[in-house]
């Protein structure tokens, strides 16, 4: 398990308190549905995950192919979309990339974008295992 624990903490109607190893974050739902706004809701910190999963993924490969980037930025959007008259989310995932890079470099980086570990995972049938604490 990678130490993530989180638990009410008593400050507002959802708002949560995220422990990370040694990094203390707060997790709360916007205002329109009923949170206080406190911090990032669960989907952000997901969308959250994947951006710095894949802004490092490609620094790692960019480094070492000795390619000319100087920047990623990546941008997140989640929304529910219809699909067959199924619900299902989606994320929106848009990649800034500076640098003198080619169009095949680039191409490559989107690929390599696709192949970073959160997005596998979010991506696969991922298996969630819940218990309850004795």
């Amino acid at each position: 398990m990678s130490g993530v624990v989180v638990a009410e903490n008593g400050q507002g109607r959802y708002q949560q308190a995220v422990t990370v190893g040694q990094h203390r974050l707060i997790a709360d739902e916007p205002v329109s549905v009923g949170g206080a706004d406190a911090g990032p809701a669960p989907f952000d910190f997901v969308m959250a995950g994947l951006g710095a999963c894949t802004s490092m993924t490609l620094r790692m490969y960019a480094e070492r192919k000795g390619l000319a980037l100087t920047h990623i930025s990546v941008a997140l959007s989640h929304a529910k979309i219809e699909v067959d008259g199924v619900s299902r989310d989606r994320i929106e995932r848009t990649i800034h990339l500076s640098g003198e890079l080619t169009t095949e470099q680039r191409q490559r980086l989107l690929e390599i974008a696709n192949k970073c570990p959160v997005h596998r995972a979010l991506s696969s049938s991922l298996l969630i295992e819940s218990a309850l604490a004795t």
